[in-house]
């Protein structure tokens, strides 16, 4: 044993002198084992388990296996253990896995191998079978089985993997495991009884203060006892909770650990006293917890050394479950031993105690006992037999026990019985000689004895859920006895088989007509009856009454005698029912009918009816086997009485007619629920359809005349088909027409549905191929939704992939949706309108799709029924119903009524039917012609049909009734079935004629002649239509020329509007207008410096979406504003590691990590309202939620939430649309400055000026000013304005709206960006205004070069305003904040840049993103230029050099940064490059080494370095030229708006005034350059990297993306069962999620993992969200194979995972289990969710359509 070894010797040296000897003592052969073996443990135990309030789980464990387990294995095994067992497992392992699931645990069933779907694999030995590459299914185990590798009963192929495969050497006998030698197997049989008898003694003792006697040592008693509560299922955690702290007073978290505890191990001591105390203790929670809930908790006082013995024998158990592992005459020498009576006591033997002791013990006991049993006799063939036998001799009392226990199934020793009964052999065996199906039947019936009624039938009214579903257990042991049908039959077998089915007859007899309902008249009914416990019974029972009946088909004598005996019970329970009343005659037609009265309108009337239904599936497989001839000898003909047989299934398909009539509205809706179900896929297969089958039956046995006539009167329409005056009452009428709409529509069903295996020659194949046409005839669907629609076997399966591919075409799926299957074409024909599995709206719906598809194809609408097959030979009498005077009769009627227009008395539906009756019966004869000579032909439907009525004048055939049909306006929509019909009494006519020899010539020209009448009548039909069709398309052509002319004639008027709108149709127009005009007239496309080309601007005039009116966008205007939602963001972080401060209150946002830890988005939906109409428009919303307080909102007013009221995306807040000021260069005052502002020459005058602020500013005192190093400037008092000589203006005014709206979005961005209170003086909303101008700007161009796009031209419409707006308004804020501020803000900028500025607090050129600099500094700039006299701004001039240096240096500052981080040594060394470029990299890089003192390596070739500089400042070349197009609006060259790598380089540059060698920039300013370069590289953090001490970013910085998903999801599920929670030592499965950010594997919605954030408890998920996403994650729950997105504590929405199954379906749940795998094109769509900031808009959505998940606690996910 792994864990006897280690405390063992050293402990036992360790307790002194007595260990040796007891050792001794044990291994004296003379000496009574079982005495010294409990003298040790009275001795031990109670020592070692004392405290049971607080234990010491380790110090316990120790303390047994030295004292107790190491000596008892040493005795055992001879030697020591260790070697002992390693001995053993050397030797090789058992053949059988046997390894036993946890709840949770994933198992997987070969559906190509496994016997039935109860045979299931563990996650290791399915990945190392052959059944990974076939057709598997994967579920999650609700606990309790075991894993059946190994088992050859259990798999028809590859029942062993590898790992479990016998060795190649030797048979599988003598190599799979080790024999253990005589004498320790002499001590197995010495040890094991008397530990098993100490197991079993101790977990049924009923004592609570004794011991028994062997375990009692002489020493006083102590009055130490316990309090110990046991866990029920009916109390809840809380109600537990809140008992023992008001029992106890204890804490809440003591409250909760001892609730945990109990739920887990069953049963917890919770006080520890005198034996008063505990008692005291018991009675409080007791009363306390009988307060909460009707029933008091259970709880017991137990003295403490029960208590420790009882958890001992446990800890025993385990030992032994242990041992069991090791060899196989282990658990033979345990399984005798336990199987062993006691000699003539008559008791139980060992086992059976356990078992039947199984619901009295708590979980943890009944957990121990259960493995034992997995490990011991179930690894061990004939003793698992041995066991069966024991637990069905107990069968019913276990079964009783359990239905009155209230633990679950899955912890009840009942739930082994699917181990034992789903294997062959074995249940063969028991049904044989324990005649179990007997036993089951017997115990359902006992267990149910409150249910039946004084007739002995069942009656559910009042029942109990839970009972129920525990009833439903003994049900599915019966289906799983039967699961595999037998392929020999004994005559022990067929008895006892025979035997089990009369006695499940019985319990078909007390279903047959159970429940009756009355019809209630006049008053509605007051209380719903209770139904689904029948209903839910009759699913239950679906798959086990087809499994009886293919039982008995199995044996032709066995079919005959069940057939004999279910006849009997049928009419035993007809005849009791049916003798009260006198027969009374019904004439019509000539014919009688004498039956007993009855209505269904009035009397009771009962919808469940298994005995006859069983008969009708018995009757079908009689007629299959073909062994019908027989049944006179076994049912005498006498006997038989087939109207009684149909009487009853009658009744139901009238009631359901007469339902549908709405006779019966009155009894509410429990009578409509069950009439749904009946005809459902669920429940149909052995009701609705056996129905049918037996009125078949009835067909083929009765005469058809009376049988109509039977149907007319059960259908209470004999008065409709009289010649009887009919009512005038509108209700009754209706009524009646639907009745015969549903009568006509079962005869429909009666004569033509045949597709069932006995009814006619068809297979299953046939009968599922026929249910796939029909469904897809309706509109293409798919797999999961087809397989919905089908019926199961009892193998879980419809059978629908070996067919699907003959009449269906797989279309894959897109994007979003699902995969469809689309019907072949040469399928259509097998259409049948009446199909009897149509619903009312699927038959309409198919109706209306099959028509279209004809008249698309230019045919005509006629849709016959396709030719049936025949019926067998049993069933061919069925078609006699179709040409017999009663049918005539009916059909006659009911066209006699349209053609005579009474139109209240029939309906199209009604002409419909009558029409396909007709249509049957032609065909009919027209097969039969084809088939046999025309004189053996009998069935004369054409005769009958063109006999007339009556012998009156007036009287008229159907093809005359038909001819006038054809005339009636109201059913143009038949007319062309009406002909369809009328050509086939011609063919039909023709073919009778034909094979006559009598025929005249003459006749047959005449015939001839009316055939082309008809013919040509059809033409003329077609041609009126075809003209018609072509006037309507004329017409139509005519009216849209007169309004394209009406058009153009309103443009010419009112041109003038028209060029108006033209100018502002949009902004994406305007672009391209203003490229197409700038590509025209070759203006300079640089954006910088004094050649920058002009700035379009286009003259905006943009429309409010709430008021609908126009405006211009201008600077003195009121304030446009688009709706924007700011969001805190991790997209871009390169180390997610990293700790996101969650309070912003202490973080100083001017510089930005070049991790990108964690930055502000501000998105936009592209929206735009005027802002007074967005205030009025969002008080509204305010107003509107204060008054509707009780309804859960999706947003948070509070944080300024609401929908966009266009898109209804979630916004927080709204973007001022400030217009771009047009800025134009004169060339030459340009060219005039470029001769005097060098760089050198314009850092000079910012000095200058800055320190001229610094002293006006400081006013004596030293306030943090920047050191200046005055380097000869002359006097600088003097110079403090020479920054105003190049050109200013005077700055833009705002109007006082824009201006409100800037400080609005500013302070939003503040407070969502650093999670604080709104602050509009804050000195910190600049820098988060240019942060989030940056951070968008970089997550826009991240997105582009992801999706591989174009850097201009291919943003989306929504995301080009939002970004324009964004740079145009962050340009602007600057105006509305004290110029002080900003100035100090850009001093410490440029401190990065210009390190003479340096301050404290400057961070190093390696800890900032250039980028984020660089906006800063532009942004602020103008600041510089501010007087306290006038508001001063530079000019086109001033800011044309202003942005080429600044831009200038952040790029020469960056390019240093690429270098000093990322230019390492390359592994692949190229051929040496002498390019221009290599050699200035090679030059720089020398400075660079001389200047970092050698830190620097100068080895690293030229062309390597210029390689990473021009890859790794591409993403920043990328931003800036995103930026200053949006800032300048100049327009970018035409190779940017096109996806190229070497092409777009040159552009960036040449738009951004750079040379394309980056280090001539250097080589240009090198004079002022040096300096800065040699500060930069004298930074100690510099410094640091290049020594290797701390590592900084390398650039290009890596593009995120969400994390690498296997292909196959079972890979995902193999991760998830080896997850273990880190904060839990139980092995109880988790909810695992994996974090599709990081990749961190969480433990979810389970208390262990909660966390205590700010003092709010919060879930794994959450918790995690906010350090990973700043509180926006996507998570996989890995178990239920669905994505979670949560934003935040309060909000999140499920999303369909990207897995798929090989129909193109997700699988949420796992419900369907199909193999799934990665669709790359769905996890690419997350992955953009993700990077499109969308998930926040996504949830709002979700939720905004599911409001279901407001219930959901998100925040503890």
């Amino acid at each position: 044993m792994a864990d006897g070894g280690d405390g063992g010797p050293a402990a036992a040296g360790g307790r002194g002198p007595a260990q040796p000897q007891e050792r001794v003592s044990w291994c004296d052969e003379r000496f009574d084992f079982q005495a010294t073996f409990l003298q040790c443990l009275a001795k031990h135990v109670p020592n070692i388990y004392s405290a049971e309030m607080d234990p010491l789980l380790e110090k316990q464990e120790e303390m047994v296996q030295a004292a107790i387990l190491y000596p008892l294995e040493r005795y055992l095994f001879g030697e020591d253990p260790d070697t002992f067992l390693e001995k053993l497992q050397q030797s090789g392992t058992s053949q059988l896995c046997g390894k036993v699931f946890k709840g949770g645990e994933t198992t997987y069933s070969c559906r190509d191998c496994a016997v039935d779907p109860t045979c299931v694999l563990c996650m290791d030995c399915f990945q190392n079978s052959i059944h990974k590459n076939h057709r598997y299914k994967m579920h999650s185990s609700t606990g309790g089985g075991f894993c059946d590798c190994g088992d050859t009963e259990a798999w028809k192929a590859g029942p062993v993997c590898t790992k479990h495969e016998p060795g190649a050497s030797g048979s599988p006998k003598e190599n799979s495991e080790c024999q253990l030698n005589e004498e320790v197997m002499e001590r197995s049989r010495r040890v094991f009884p008397s530990v098993i008898k100490y197991i079993v003694d101790m977990l049924i003792w009923e004592e609570e203060k004794e011991l028994p006697p062997e375990l009692t040592i002489s020493r006083e008693k102590v009055d130490s006892y316990y309090c110990v509560l046991f866990n029920d299922e009916h109390h809840s955690y809380d109600h537990v909770i809140y008992s023992l702290q008001r029992a106890l007073g204890c804490e809440l978290g003591e409250a909760q650990l001892h609730t945990t505890a109990i739920d887990k191990e069953g049963r917890r001591a919770v006080k520890a006293g005198r034996y008063a105390s505990c008692q005291e203790a018991k009675e409080e929670i007791k009363r306390h917890s009988e307060n909460v809930s009707q029933r008091p908790l259970h709880v017991e006082v137990l003295h403490a050394d029960v208590m420790a013995h009882q958890k001992f024998a446990l800890r025993l158990g385990s030992w032994l479950n242990k041992l069991m592992s090791y060899s196989s005459d282990f658990r033979q020498i345990f399984c005798q031993i336990c199987l062993k009576e006691e000699t003539g006591s008559g008791k139980p033997c060992s086992i059976s105690k356990l078992m039947l002791w199984d619901a009295k013990l708590h979980k943890g006991a009944r957990k121990v006992l259960h493995e034992l049993i997995f490990s011991s006799f179930f690894m061990e063939m004939e003793y698992k037999k041995h066991f069966a036998v024991e637990f069905v001799k107990y069968y019913k009392a276990l079964q009783k026990e359990y239905i009155s226990d209230d633990h679950d199934r899955v912890l009840s020793v009942t739930a082994l019985s699917v181990q034992m009964f789903t294997v062959p052999t074995l249940a063969r065996h028991l049904i044989e000689e324990q005649s179990v199906i007997t036993t089951i039947t017997e115990t359902l019936l006992e267990v149910v004895p409150e249910y039946l009624d004084k007739n002995d039938k069942f009656n559910f009214q009042g029942y109990s859920q839970d009972k129920m579903n525990r009833v439903y257990a003994v049900i599915y042991d019966l289906r799983y006895v039967l699961i595999s049908k037998p392929t020999v039959w004994t005559d022990r077998l067929r008895e006892r088989f025979l035997e089990g089915f009369v006695s499940f007859l019985r319990i078909l007899t007390c279903m047959q007509g159970m429940e009756e309902i009355k019809r209630q008249i006049g008053q509605h009914i007051e209380v719903d009856p209770d139904w689904e416990a029948a209903i839910s019974i009759q699913m239950q029972l679906k798959n086990i009454l087809l499994m009886f009946q293919e039982w008995c088909a199995c044996d032709e004598e066995l079919l005959l005698r069940a057939y004999k005996e279910c006849h009997k019970a049928v009419m035993r329970c007809s005849t009791n029912s049916s003798r009260l009343r006198e027969k009374t005659a019904f004439h019509l037609c000539g014919h009688t009918l004498e039956s007993r009265p009855y209505r269904v309108s009035l009397d009771p009337v009962s919808i469940h009816l298994p005995l006859s239904r069983t008969l009708a599936g018995l009757h079908v497989r009689l007629s299959k086997t073909g062994s019908i001839s027989r049944l006179h000898e076994f049912v005498s003909p006498e006997e038989f009485q087939v109207d009684l047989l149909v009487e009853y299934p009658l009744r139901c398909l009238v009631l359901v007619a007469q339902v549908a009539a709405e006779m019966w509205r009155r009894n509410g809706l429990s009578l409509i629920s069950q009439v749904f179900y009946y005809q459902d896929v669920k429940c149909r297969e052995e009701m609705y359809d056996k129905d049918i089958i037996m009125l078949q039956i009835g067909a083929s046995l009765m005469d058809p005349n009376h049988f109509l006539l039977l149907i007319l009167q059960r259908y209470e329409l004999a008065d409709a088909f009289r010649r009887i005056k009919p009512t005038k009452d509108q209700e009754l009428i209706k009524q009646c027409n639907v009745l015969i709409e549903e009568m006509l529509q079962i005869l429909i069903y009666v004569v033509g549905e045949r597709y069932v295996p006995g009814v006619s020659n068809v297979t299953k194949e046939d009968v599922i191929m026929r249910e796939i046409i029909h469904l897809l005839c309706i509109e293409p669907m798919a797999h999961s939704a087809i397989t919905k629609s089908l019926p199961e076997n009892e193998n879980n399966e419809t059978g629908l992939e070996n067919v699907i591919d003959k009449v269906a075409t797989f279309k894959k799926p897109g994007v979003s949706g699902h995969g469809v299957y689309e019907l072949k074409d040469e399928c259509l024909k097998e259409f049948n309108m009446f199909f009897y599995h149509y619903t009312k709206t699927q038959h309409s719906k198919a109706e209306h799709t099959q028509k279209k598809r004809r008249k698309q194809e230019n045919r005509d609408e006629a849709l016959p029924p396709p030719p049936p097959p025949d019926f067998c030979p049993a069933f061919s009498n069925v078609v006699r119903l179709l040409n017999c005077d009663v049918m005539m009769h009916i059909l006659r009627t009911i066209l006699q009524r349209a053609v005579e227009l009474e139109t209240h008395l029939w309906t199209e539906a009604m002409i419909q039917m009558v029409l396909h009756l007709l249509s049957l019966g032609l065909l009919e004869e027209k097969q039969q012609l084809q088939k046999f000579p025309e004189e053996e032909v009998t069935f004369d439907f054409y005769h009958k049909a063109s006999r007339m009525g009556s012998s009156a004048l007036n009287a008229v055939n159907i093809l005359m009734l038909l001819e006038k049909l054809k005339r009636i306006p109201q059913l143009e929509a038949q007319k062309d079935m009406i002909n369809w019909i009328l050509q086939m009494f011609d063919t039909v006519k023709r073919m009778r004629e034909k094979s006559s020899l009598t025929t005249v010539a003459a006749t047959s020209v005449s015939e001839a002649t009316k055939g082309d009448e008809t013919q040509s009548t059809q033409d003329k039909e077609k041609a009126e239509r075809k003209r018609k069709a072509e006037a309507a398309r004329l017409h139509r052509q005519k009216i849209m020329a007169q309004m394209s002319a009406l058009q153009r004639n309103f443009i010419e008027t009112h041109k003038l509007l028209y060029e108006n709108t033209s100018e502002a149709q949009g902004k994406e127009d305007a672009i391209m207008e203003e490229e197409s005009m700038s590509s025209a007239i070759d203006y300079s496309r640089i954006a910088l410096g004094p050649k920058r080309g002009p700035s379009v601007a286009e003259k905006e005039v943009l429309t409010c979406i709430l008021c609908q009116e126009e405006q211009e966008v201008k600077l003195e205007s009121a304030a446009m504003v688009l709706s924007a939602c700011v969001q805190k963001s991790t997209a871009l972080t390169q180390n997610r590691s990293r700790i996101v401060e969650l309070s912003g209150d202490t973080i100083d946002p001017l510089f930005m990590h070049p991790d990108l830890p964690c930055g502000t988005h501000t998105g936009s939906c592209g929206h735009v309202m005027h802002a007074t109409c967005w205030q009025k428009y969002f008080e509204a919303m305010q107003l509107n939620f204060r008054q509707r307080l009780h309804v859960e909102q999706i947003f948070d007013l509070e944080n300024g939430e609401y929908l966009c009221p266009l898109c209804k995306s979630l916004c927080n807040t709204v973007i001022p649309i400030v217009p771009l000021q047009a800025q134009k260069i004169n060339s030459e005052d340009a060219e005039a400055v470029a001769q005097i502002l060098s760089l050198a020459r314009w850092l000079e005058i910012i000095l200058v000026r800055i320190s001229g602020y610094s002293v006006k500013n400081a006013k004596g005192e030293k306030q943090n000013a920047p050191a200046f190093v005055n380097k000869g400037l002359g006097n600088s008092a003097l110079e403090f304005n020479s920054i105003l000589s190049f050109g200013v203006q005077s700055s833009a005014k705002y109007s006082s709206s824009i201006k409100e709206m800037l400080i609005l979005f500013a302070t939003t961005i503040y407070r969502v960006g650093l999670k604080v209170a709104p602050n509009e003086a804050d000195h910190r909303i600049p820098m988060m205004t240019w942060s989030t101008c940056a951070f968008t700007i970089q997550c826009i161009e991240n997105l582009l070069e992801t999706e591989g796009k174009p850097l201009f031209g291919s943003l989306q419409n929504r995301q080009h305003s939002g970004l324009k707006a964004l740079v145009q308004f962050a340009a602007a804020q600057r105006t509305t904040s004290p110029q002080v501020l900003i100035q100090k803000h850009l001093i410490r900028l440029l401190g990065v840049l210009l390190p003479n500025f340096k301050m404290e607090d400057t961070p190093s050129l390696l800890e900032v993103d250039m980028f984020h600099v660089l906006v800063g500094v532009v942004l602020s700039f103008p600041s510089l230029y501010w007087e306290d006299a006038v508001d001063l701004q530079p000019s086109s001039i001033s800011s044309a050099y202003n942005h080429l240096y600044l831009f200038h240096l952040t790029t020469l500052a960056h390019i240093t940064q690429i270098v000093i981080s990322s230019a390492k040594e390359s592994p692949t060394a190229r051929s040496h490059d002498n390019s221009e470029e290599a050699c200035s990299a090679q030059s720089f890089c020398r400075e660079v080494c001389q200047y970092t003192s050698g830190c620097f390596s100068q080895d690293i070739p030229g062309w390597l370095v210029w390689d990473c500089v021009k890859k790794g400042i591409m993403p920043y070349l990328r931003c800036a030229a995103l930026f200053f197009h949006y800032l300048l609006g100049v327009s970018p060259p035409e190779e940017l708006q096109q996806v190229s790598e070497e092409g777009q380089f040159k552009a960036l540059c040449s738009y951004l005034s750079l040379p394309t060698n980056l280090f001539l920039l250097f080589q240009e300013y090198w004079d002022t350059v040096n300096p800065l370069l040699q500060r930069w590289c004298a930074d100690p953090v510099v410094l640091s990297c290049l020594k290797g001490k701390s590592i900084a970013i390398r650039y290009p910085r890596k593009r995120n993306s969400l994390i690498e998903l296997p292909e196959d999801y079972s890979c995902l599920l193999n991760q998830a069962s080896q997850f273990r929670c880190p904060r839990s030592s139980d092995d109880e499965q988790k909810h695992p999620v994996l974090c599709l950010f990081c990749g961190a594997m969480l433990c979810s919605q389970n208390t262990c993992c909660q966390e205590l954030v700010n003092g709010e408890e919060l879930g794994a998920c959450t918790s995690h969200a906010l350090q990973c996403g700043a509180g926006v994650c996507m998570f996989l729950k890995i178990r239920d194979c669905k994505v979670v997105l949560i934003e935040g504590k309060t909000r999140g929405c499920l999303y369909p995972a990207p897995y798929l199954d090989e129909y193109g379906e997700t699988d949420p749940g796992l419900k369907r289990g199909n193999p799934l795998h990665l669709c790359r094109e769905r996890y690419r769509k997350l992955h953009l969710l993700w990077q499109q900031h969308c998930i926040i808009e996504e949830i709002a959505r979700s939720q905004e359509t599911n409001q279901i998940f407001f219930g959901f606690n998100w925040q503890l996910l």
